[in-house]
């Protein structure tokens, strides 16, 4: 197995930390057969990537083994945006291993996180509805789920591909991550609703960038909270504040 190194993982602060405590607790409950998770959103810049990066870092902490497979094959931003330098020459990832180049794992990298794995793209796709939606896929979650306590599988915004239903269809969970005050009821709910009819249930809703001053009004929030935590079985929403501005 090769090794990364993650460089550019931010520090949260305190109530950043104890958002990320409580998301993290609540998918650790979810029930001891619910191991392979999707993580999308309704657009792109929701934050949807940095929450996949700061569960994986957070369970790990925890003592968990944890991969997080990134399966954004069109437009991923996971390697520039963490500034991920990989061991060897060749980036080898998802792609390779679903067009049959390379075994799972050689594809699974450790990272300087103790106990977090990471499993790159390994090169853009043009079309990877064939890949994602092939039984290789399904089986290679399902082997990963066997070697780690968690699988986090970050996909392309469900509001503008359908990659993400159809990476759902493989998982036992969704995470929706919603940036606070941008998004509509409407847009919110036709997210849960693609991502029920691929059969995956929502566990979850993350209300993502929510300023310290905004949690401060609580009516405010109060009425933004129960919007969007009914849409999953289990919903949650939690402010996930960092350096007071997000």
């Amino acid at each position: 197995m090769r090794n990364c190194v993650i460089h550019d993982l931010e520090t949260l602060d305190f109530s950043g930390t104890e958002a990320l405590n409580s998301i993290c607790t609540n998918l650790s409950f979810v029930g001891r057969d619910m191991k392979k998770f999707v993580i999308t959103s309704c657009t792109q810049d929701e934050g949807k990537s940095s929450m996949a990066m700061q569960i994986m870092a957070n369970l790990a902490k925890r003592g968990k083994s944890v991969v997080l497979v990134d399966s954004d094959m069109r437009k991923s931003v996971m390697m520039r945006h963490f500034g991920i330098t990989m061991d060897g020459d060749e980036v080898t990832g998802l792609a390779h291993h679903l067009a049959g180049y390379n075994s799972i794992d050689e594809i699974i990298y450790q990272t300087n996180i103790p106990g977090a794995y990471f499993v790159p793209i390994g090169r853009d796709v043009v079309n990877p509805l064939p890949l994602l939606d092939s039984k290789y896929f399904a089986q290679m979650l399902d082997e990963l789920a066997m070697r780690f306590d968690m699988v986090l599988v970050d996909t392309p915004p469900i509001g503008l591909v359908i990659d993400a239903a159809v990476v759902a269809k493989s998982c036992d969970g969704a995470v929706l991550v919603v940036e606070f005050a941008k998004r509509r009821k409407g847009e919110v709910t036709d997210a849960v609703r693609k991502i029920q009819q691929s059969g995956s249930p929502v566990i979850g809703c993350i209300i993502n960038r929510v300023s310290v001053k905004t949690l401060s009004e609580r009516n405010y929030y109060k009425n933004h909270y129960y919007a969007y935590s009914h849409y999953g079985k289990d919903g949650y929403g939690y402010g996930y504040s960092s350096k007071g501005e997000e």
